[in-house]
């Protein structure tokens, strides 16, 4: 039987040896970065309300203490993407069972204390742990007291626990709390100097988007920034719109909105961006046709690229009834 997560004590870390800081992780995932995974979100190292990661930049989350690792389409998710143990240790605790189903405000309540998802967290020979949060329902391959080595499975990405898009997130754990495997010592002034735990340097780009949603006409900026925009679920002869929130765009970068419905591709539009602002949206839609919108769930992607590298990726869902 396989035991829930349970929170560690003062008293075994005090049995564990001197941490050390070696490099000692690999990719958690049977994926290559930046084809078919990215790194969506870090480590948040702002200690207030703000957001900043180790690299100074806005790739994280108020409150955000561990790394995601997400797959860039569903297609991928379907087919299962392998979740891999980053280093051997020994299994310290597992879930499964929890449903692969979109995080929203009504499934908040029910999923409360569990919003890891389905999990595994390992210990390491350097009194460090990783924790794997998010794994497919029904796919964790590990039970307590099993010991792991390097690239073992221990599930598939998915979407349980607070999640509403495939990704896994991993947080390394010390006695004293989280801490960030691209700056496990802290206080290195936008990551310069810092040693990570990454046995292999893994890419950082500044670029990132905040958000994706689908609209019922090409909305204002400050609508979309607000949320107002945003709608998830609109009528069948309204307009149907895709935008894209993101930031620090170079020059060349492409950006893909691409929509689907129960009738198969809405549309699929790219766009080489120009001159970027730092902080910028864009938009892209159809009328509906005559006799209005097939009824059912509509998918929408928008893909943010650099030369063939995929540097962020947003999901989003609306219906029509």
């Amino acid at each position: 039987m396989r035991l829930g997560l349970v929170t560690w004590t003062a008293a075994f870390w005090a049995a564990v040896p001197p941490l050390a800081q070696e490099p000692f992780l690999t990719l958690p995932l049977d994926c290559e970065l930046g084809k078919t995974c990215y790194i969506e979100d870090y480590v948040d190292v702002d200690p207030g309300e703000g957001v900043r990661d180790f690299a100074c930049g806005l790739k994280t989350r108020n409150g955000h203490r561990g790394t995601d690792f997400a797959l860039v389409s569903q297609a991928d998710f379907t087919r299962g993407i392998h979740v891999i143990a980053s280093a051997p240790g020994l299994v310290e605790a597992t879930r499964d069972g929890m449903a692969d189903v979109p995080y929203t405000a009504e499934t908040a309540a029910a999923i409360k204390g569990r919003e890891c998802g389905n999990a595994v967290r390992v210990r390491h020979a350097n009194g460090l742990q990783t924790l794997y949060c998010h794994l497919a329902q029904g796919s964790v391959r590990v039970n307590k007291g099993d010991t792991v080595g390097r690239g073992d499975v221990l599930g598939t990405v998915g979407m349980s626990g607070q999640s509403n898009y495939p990704h896994v997130h991993v947080s390394v754990l010390g006695p004293d709390g989280n801490i960030d495997p691209f700056d496990p010592k802290g206080g290195e002034e936008c990551g310069v100097g810092a040693q990570p735990l990454w046995q292999a340097p893994l890419p950082y780009s500044s670029t990132g988007m905040f958000t994706a949603g689908f609209s019922d006409r090409v909305p204002s900026f400050d609508d979309v920034k607000s949320g107002a925009a945003r709608v998830s679920e609109t009528g069948r002869d309204a307009p149907l719109v895709l935008y894209s929130h993101f930031y620090y765009a170079q020059d060349g970068d492409v950006l893909h909105l691409t929509a689907s419905g129960p009738d198969g591709e809405v549309f699929d539009k790219h766009e080489q961006l120009e001159a970027p602002k730092v902080n910028q949206y864009r938009a892209y839609g159809r009328k509906a046709p005559n006799g209005g919108w097939p009824t059912g769930e509509y998918s929408g992607r928008a893909v943010l690229e650099r030369g063939g590298e995929v540097l962020a990726v947003r999901f989003t869902r609306v219906t029509i009834p």
